[in-house]
């Protein structure tokens, strides 16, 4: 048996008598529990290209809409190359259409839509908790 100091900011000072392994074993345990119930959140990154057919587009939204009932958020890039730079208003518009039809499917955007050099991101996550 173990004195220890419950509540040592308490006037007078609060202490029981305990078995000190046991006592951080039960906190081990407890702090284990709450770990398992937490739930995790990953980025999934997708990626398009400003010329991206109609049934592609349609696939990788088919993978956004099931990141997002996971519960995972978006890590939503557009790249160009090349001669694809001449034509960034057109592919940023291309790129703002999509950003609309994820938010759709029941999401909000985290980060607002930017431009990084040849790229622009965008993060969305999930409006829904994830069950």
């Amino acid at each position: 048996m173990d004195l220890v100091e419950v509540s040592p900011n308490a006037k007078p000072p609060v202490v029981k008598l305990i078995d000190y392994g046991k006592f951080k074993y039960e906190q081990q345990k407890k702090a284990n529990e709450a770990k398992k119930k937490q739930a995790t959140v990953q980025l999934k990154e997708i990626q398009f290209r400003p010329n991206i057919e109609h049934h592609d587009l349609e696939t990788k939204l088919k993978r956004a809409e099931k990141f997002l009932s996971q519960g995972d958020k978006i890590k939503m890039v557009m790249q160009f190359r090349g001669r694809e730079m001449a034509y960034r208003d057109a592919g940023l518009e291309k790129f703002k259409s999509i950003v609309e039809q994820v938010e759709q499917m029941g999401s909000q955007v985290e980060s607002p839509v930017k431009m990084m050099g040849n790229r622009i991101i965008t993060i969305v996550a999930p409006t829904k908790k994830k069950q």
